[in-house]
C-alpha cells in the first residue's frame, strides 16, 4: 500500500530535512502559512490561526495591512531603486521625518540616525560601538534576564553570555525577584547595587562607555522594569556620564501602550535601538542618538542593505497609522482587559504562577505549585530578618508563590513542560503564542495593536481551552504516577516480607552450625521491663 503525503506534510519534511538544526519556531509550529491578514493566518491545509506572535513583534498592523501594503506597491510601481546603500532618497526621507516625529521629545530634538544592517542585532552592535568610540571607555552595563540578539556583541550583553566585557546587573521582577523582596523595595534593592558596583572603587568595574537595558524585557519572560527603577538608571547614568542605551527593538511602537515604551517612565534615554515594528513586517533596524556622541568616522558602521527602501515605505506607513489613529492607547486599554481575564483564569489553575505585561506584550508563566521552592529563583530571605527592605511575616504572598523566611517571596519552580504542552494545546485550537522565560516556562502574547475586541475575547477563550486541557492532562498524569508508585511500594514491601520470612526460617539464621545459640539477657528486652 502506498502512503501519499500532503503538501504541507512533504513541505514540512524537506524542511527538516535541509534547514539546520538551529530553526526554532518551526519546531514548536509545525504550520505551512500560506495566506495572512490581520490576526489570522491560514495554513496550507486550510486551518486558520490566531497569531499572537506577530512575527516576533515585528507586526504591529497584523499581516497584509492594507496601508504597509499600498506604501509597498507605490514604491514598486514609482521605478525608484529598491536598495541604495546610505544615499538620500524621498522614501528615506520621510522614514526619518516621521520617526523622528513620534521619538521623545528630548531625544528628537537633537538626535542622529544610524541605518544599520536590516536585523535588530546589528543595531545593537552599532550602538555599543557607538558609546565606545564616544567615551573612550570599553565596559558595558547590562542586566540579568536581558535578550540583545545573537551576534558577538548583542550576545555578551544578553543573559546568557560566556567571557564578556560585561559587568551584569540585577534587573528587578517581581515574580522571582534576585533579592527574594518583589516590589518596590525590590527594585530599590537593585538600584542600590548599581549605584554601589559603580561607586565602589574595589568593585571590579570600572567606570563603563554605556549602560544597556531593555524597558520590559521580553525574551527574558515579559518583565516590565518599574517606572521608578527606571528613572533611578536614567540619573545614576546621568550623574556618572554614562551613555543609557534603551533597547525598544521588542517593546516600540506602540506594543506597550505608549509609543516607546521609556515614556512611561519619563526617560529620554541617550540612544535607542529600534528594528522590528519599524520596518512595517519587512526588515530594517536604525540606532538614535543624541547628536553629542556622533563621533564615528566615515563607514565605522556600515551594510550593504542598509538603503532597503520597500521596509522604509512600509515602515513610514505603520509608523504614521500607529501614531494617527492612537494605536499605543489602545494597546494599553486592551491589554490590561487581557491581563484581568488571565488573571481570573490564574484563579482557576494554580500553575498559572504569574501573570504580567504591559500594554499587548503579555506574559503567563508556568509552575509546579506541588513542587518545592527551590533553584529555580525564589529562594527566599532566609537569614536576612530584619534587614531594611525585607518584608515581615506578615505580607502575605501572591499567586504562585508560598511564603519564605521573613515573609520573602519565594515562587513556585518554573515548568517548561506546561508551557510546552500549553503552547501545543492552544495551537490544536487554532492559537499561536511563543514561549520564553529563564526556562522557557513563560507563555508569551504579542497579538498586533489592530486586534478587535471580538478576536481578544476569541484569543482568551481558546487558552482558557487550552489551559483547562492541560490541567486536566496534568492531574491525570500525576494520579497515574501516584497510582503506579503506589502499586511499587506494595510490590515492594510485599518482596521484601517474603524475603523477610525466607530468611527467618533458614537454617542458617536459626542456629548457625559455627556458633553457638546466643544468651538472652536476665533483664530482657525494654519492652518487657515495661511490662
Amino acid at each position: 500500500m502506498v502512503v501519499t503525503e500532503s503538501v504541507p506534510e512533504g513541505i514540512l519534511r524537506r524542511q527538516s530535512a535541509r534547514e539546520s538544526a538551529a530553526r526554532t519556531y518551526a519546531r514548536a509550529l509545525p504550520i505551512v502559512p500560506v495566506r495572512a491578514r490581520g490576526l489570522t493566518i491560514e495554513g496550507a491545509d486550510g486551518r486558520r490561526y490566531l497569531d499572537c506572535l506577530s512575527g516576533a513583534g515585528a507586526l504591529a498592523l497584523g499581516h497584509n495591512h492594507p496601508v504597509v501594503l499600498e506604501a509597498i506597491r507605490k514604491v514598486l510601481d514609482s521605478g525608484a531603486p529598491l536598495q541604495v546603500l546610505d544615499l538620500a532618497t524621498p522614501v528615506k526621507d520621510a522614514f526619518v521625518t516621521e520617526l523622528f516625529r513620534t521619538l521623545p521629545p528630548g531625544l528628537a530634538d537633537h538626535a542622529r540616525v544610524q541605518f544599520c544592517g536590516p536585523a535588530g542585532t546589528d543595531a545593537v552592535e552599532a550602538a555599543l560601538k557607538l558609546v565606545r568610540t564616544a567615551t573612550g571607555r570599553t565596559g558595558v552595563l547590562a542586566f540579568t534576564g536581558a535578550y540583545h540578539g545573537m551576534t558577538a556583541g548583542s550576545l555578551e550583553v544578553s543573559g546568557g553570555a560566556g567571557d564578556v566585557r560585561v559587568a551584569r546587573l540585577p534587573y528587578p521582577q517581581d515574580y522571582r525577584c534576585p533579592f527574594g523582596v518583589g516590589g518596590e523595595r525590590g527594585a530599590e534593592l537593585a538600584a542600590r547595587w548599581t549605584e554601589s558596583v559603580l561607586d565602589d572603587p574595589k568593585s571590579g568595574v570600572r567606570r563603563p562607555a554605556g549602560m544597556i537595558l531593555e524597558p520590559v524585557q521580553g525574551e527574558g519572560g515579559v518583565i516590565p522594569a518599574p517606572d521608578a527603577w527606571l528613572r533611578r538608571m536614567r540619573q545614576i547614568t546621568a550623574e556618572r556620564s554614562i551613555p543609557l542605551i534603551a533597547d525598544e527593538i521588542q517593546t516600540g511602537v506602540g506594543r506597550t501602550g505608549a509609543f516607546w515604551a521609556v515614556e512611561h517612565s519619563g526617560v529620554t534615554p541617550d540612544v535607542m535601538v529600534l528594528s522590528k515594528a519599524i520596518g512595517g513586517s519587512l526588515p530594517l533596524a536604525v540606532v538614535v542618538y543624541r547628536e553629542e556622541l556622533d563621533a564615528w568616522q566615515p563607514g565605522a558602521h556600515a551594510g550593504t542593505f542598509r538603503g532597503n527602501q520597500l521596509a522604509m515605505a512600509a515602515g513610514t506607513a505603520t509608523l504614521a497609522f500607529v501614531r494617527e489613529n492612537g494605536l499605543a492607547d489602545r494597546a494599553a486599554v486592551l491589554g490590561a482587559r487581557i491581563l484581568r481575564g488571565l488573571r481570573r483564569l490564574a484563579e482557576e489553575f494554580p500553575c498559572m504562577g504569574d501573570v504580567r505585561g504591559r500594554g499587548l506584550m503579555i506574559g503567563v508563566e508556568m509552575v509546579d505549585p506541588e513542587a518545592s521552592c527551590g533553584s529555580q529563583g525564589g529562594q527566599g530571605s532566609q537569614g536576612m530578618e530584619g534587614i531594611e527592605g525585607i518584608p515581615g511575616n506578615d505580607e502575605a504572598g501572591g499567586v504562585g508563590e508560598v511564603q519564605g523566611l521573613g515573609g520573602a517571596h519565594r515562587p513556585f519552580p518554573a515548568a517548561p513542560a506546561l508551557a510546552l504542552s500549553l503552547q501545543r494545546e492552544c495551537l490544536r485550537r487554532g492559537l499561536i503564542v511563543e514561549l520564553g522565560g529563564r526556562h522557557a516556562g513563560v507563555v508569551r502574547l504579542l497579538p498586533p495593536l489592530t486586534i478587535t475586541d471580538e478576536q481578544a475575547a476569541a484569543v482568551l477563550d481558546r487558552l482558557a481551552d487550552a489551559m483547562a486541557a492541560v490541567a486536566a492532562s496534568h492531574a491525570h498524569g500525576r494520579d497515574e504516577k501516584g497510582r503506579k508508585g503506589r502499586k511499587r511500594h506494595r510490590e515492594q514491601a510485599g518482596q521484601a516480607e517474603q524475603a523477610g520470612q525466607m530468611e527467618a526460617h533458614s537454617p542458617s539464621r536459626q542456629n548457625p552450625p559455627d556458633r553457638p545459640p546466643e544468651p538472652v539477657s536476665r533483664q530482657g528486652s525494654s519492652a518487657d521491663r515495661a511490662r
